[in-house]
């Protein structure tokens, strides 16, 4: 079952540490917090033949499907999503994820990191499912109002905090990171390929129209420069793994508690790269309610 949430974050060395005592440490490198963030133990093979030994005792491959429920603190308003066999073929199959993917493991996140901690006040998540190049393409203005809705949902938006929302280029293509800071007008841009959001232009405008508006409902002190940054990310090496590393870029910052993200933050790949696999690891093995219930 679902671990008990909200208090210590369990670290790879069995020492724990409380989320509220955490301050952000301004110039720290992700790669040298990442035994602090929490893995599943075991090797690989250890891992998958735990998974397949679920999988078999599960009818969810036999065309069985889960409903899990996103509560209000994850996206901002409680619904819930479905979670079938082909997702997780997703993961045992190594293909490139989904937005039921994506989510699941942002409720995992949510769960495991945030809930119940000052995070809460610090990070918010904006659903895929709503925000992406399809819907920009078909009805930027509605678009928009669905960022500026999420964003009146928090109280106080004065603080330093980030929304993430994962942004996929639409019909089943790439996922990139977008962070925005909407208290300093800064915009983080996550990208496992070596392009920038110029590739995306509608949804920069989009996003950028979306803070402005929201800043002026809030009858904050006008603002029309919004920095956007890109940081300088570890690339993936196939075609197939961007929201694995999407995934991995948020629960990096959030372990970290980070708000203001250097330009570069990872030193290198390699350490980034071999804790990739936890993270399916991560979403199966401590979410069994999706494979049981």
């Amino acid at each position: 079952m679902l671990k008990k949430a909200g208090k210590d974050i369990p670290t790879k060395s069995g020492t724990k540490t409380n989320p509220k005592s955490q301050k952000e440490v301004p110039g720290q490198m992700l790669d040298k917090a990442s035994k602090e963030i929490p893995t599943t133990s075991g090797t690989k093979s250890q891992i998958m033949m735990r998974l397949e030994k679920m999988v078999e005792e599960s009818d969810i491959m036999h065309g069985a499907i889960r409903s899990v429920d996103m509560d209000e603190g994850v996206f901002g308003i409680a619904h819930s999503e479905l979670i079938a066999k082909e997702d997780m073929q997703q993961l045992f199959e190594h293909e490139e994820l989904g937005i039921a993917v994506i989510h699941t493991y942002i409720r995992y996140m949510y769960d495991t990191l945030m809930r119940g901690t000052e995070l809460c006040n610090r990070f918010n998540f904006i659903a895929a499912s709503r925000i992406n190049t399809t819907f920009i393409t078909k009805n930027p203005t509605s678009v928009m109002n669905e960022l500026v809705d999420r964003f009146m949902v928090v109280g106080d938006n004065t603080t330093p905090s980030l929304y993430f929302l994962p942004f996929n280029s639409g019909n089943g293509g790439h996922w990139v990171l977008v962070a925005m800071d909407l208290s300093r007008l800064m915009v983080y841009y996550l990208d496992s390929l070596p392009d920038n959001w110029s590739k995306y232009p509608s949804m920069k405008k989009t996003v950028d129209a979306a803070i402005l508006k929201f800043r002026s409902k809030k009858n904050y002190r006008y603002r029309k420069d919004i920095t956007w940054v890109r940081v300088q990310c570890p690339q993936q090496n196939n075609s197939i793994d961007c929201g694995f590393f999407v995934l991995r870029f948020m629960r990096d910052i959030i372990a970290l508690n980070r708000i203001d993200i250097p330009k570069m933050v990872w030193n290198n790949n390699l350490g980034f790269i071999l804790i990739l696999s936890d993270i399916s690891s991560n979403l199966l093995l401590n979410h069994e309610y999706v494979l049981f219930s």
